[in-house]
């Protein structure tokens, strides 16, 4: 009996060190910022005019509760492995700090608030794309394609690419190529970006059986393959400029990125310390940031006749 009263109080005690910031820490409120951003990078691209703000705020929000549900579920159903990696074993969740059952209200009060403000006040397409967002990010790669293949990130790498298409659909109604395109600039973006990180953290990976590259395939092979992607990316990256969508700003800013970020997976793959692949990794954030800002001022400066 005093074993349970035992219980009762530590759980007790869990309940009571809960507080607002482990809530707000479970959202990914860094990564929800970026998706956010490029999500509003797709909103201006999209017309030549001013968003309406009737049309941007409940889009903004919208699409920032639902991408912050889907990260909330990331640490409900990654608590175990969490709770073991030195890099997330400090997480609300995994500590013990956040009940799950608490967590799981909260993603489900903040994926029905997003979703019914997309559905009511902007529209139903963008709704059920960003719903399929979430889908893909918290069921189909955290559930099962981050523990069955070492392709995860590159194929679940899509759920994190859609927000510019979901900030078009909000202005727009309807699915463009050049939204498509802005897609596929974060699509070829992630694999490299991830990897970095995962060569850092290869160890913590093999710990708890998931199976990324660095795990599966080696350190040296998953440097020449963000070496490869980083080449691609720059391919991918002159689209915008070729297909007559941005103008010489973009041009000029996207090639710098881009090699700069190649400069960066050279020096990962011929000559690496300790350090250079999480340089990478921050690098890879700047960078994807940058980048849709300079999309942004090329629109706006240097509107296309």
């Amino acid at each position: 009996m005093s074993s349970n009263i035992s219980t009762a109080q530590a759980n007790t005690g869990a309940i009571k060190s809960t507080s607002w910031r482990d809530y707000y820490e479970i959202t990914k409120p860094r990564v929800v910022a970026l998706l956010v951003l490029t999500a509003l990078v797709g909103m201006c691209l999209s017309t030549p005019g001013v968003i309406a703000w009737q049309i941007l705020v409940p889009s903004i929000l919208g699409i920032g509760f639902l991408s912050s549900a889907a990260a909330a579920i990331n640490h409900i159903v990654d608590e175990r492995i969490d709770s073991v990696m030195g890099r997330t074993h400090n997480r609300p969740v995994a500590t013990g700090r956040l009940d799950p059952r608490n967590a799981a209200l909260f993603a489900m009060l903040l994926a029905v608030s997003g979703f019914a403000l997309l559905y009511s006040l902007v529209n139903p397409l963008t709704a059920w794309l960003t719903f399929s967002g979430l889908v893909g990010y918290s069921f189909v790669y955290t559930m099962y394609l981050k523990r069955a293949t070492p392709q995860n990130i590159t194929i679940g790498g899509l759920a994190g690419a859609i927000p510019p298409l979901l900030g078009w659909t909000a202005v727009t109604n309807e699915i463009h190529a050049n939204a498509l395109l802005l897609v596929l600039l974060i699509f070829t973006w992630t694999p490299p970006h991830f990897w970095a990180l995962a060569i850092h953290r290869k160890d913590d990976y093999a710990k708890v059986n998931i199976p990324m590259l660095p795990v599966t395939h080696g350190v040296n092979f998953t440097k020449t393959q963000i070496l490869l992607y980083t080449v691609l990316l720059f391919v991918v990256g002159l689209l915008p400029y070729l297909v007559g969508m941005s103008n010489w700003l973009y041009l000029v800013g996207a090639s710098a990125l881009n090699i700069m970020f190649f400069v960066y997976a050279w020096k990962l793959k011929f000559n690496a310390t300790e350090k250079t692949a999480m340089d990478t990794f921050k690098f890879s954030i700047v960078h994807l940031m940058v980048l849709f800002i300079v999309l942004l001022l090329d629109h706006y400066l240097l509107p296309l006749n």
